[in-house]
């Protein structure tokens, strides 16, 4: 994933070449935690998810939001999630 702008995008580096056939993901959302799936590392914002591979391994993927306003990060935070479930067909 690349920060580029407001634009959030994933590369094949980012979510090596999983398709939507093969691939799950992870996404509990817990709506009493508005910061689900973020956290802070030495001020700045970071999100992270799990994706579940078909052949019963897990791989987490990490993403430095770059900044250090929570507001900002809970919104791109939101708009990977939206990226992931558009890539995968996961409906919402």
């Amino acid at each position: 994933m690349h920060l580029q702008g407001t634009t959030l995008y994933f590369t094949p580096q980012s979510i090596k070449e999983m398709t939507p056939q093969q691939t799950k993901i992870a996404l509990r959302i817990n709506d009493d935690n508005l910061n689900h799936h973020l956290w802070n590392n030495r001020g700045v914002w970071w999100c992270h998810v799990t994706v579940h591979k078909p052949d019963a391994t897990a791989e987490r993927l990490r993403f430095s939001l770059k900044t250090r306003d929570i507001e900002k990060a809970r919104r791109l935070r939101d708009r990977i999630f939206e990226d992931i479930q558009r890539h995968f067909g996961i409906a919402a």
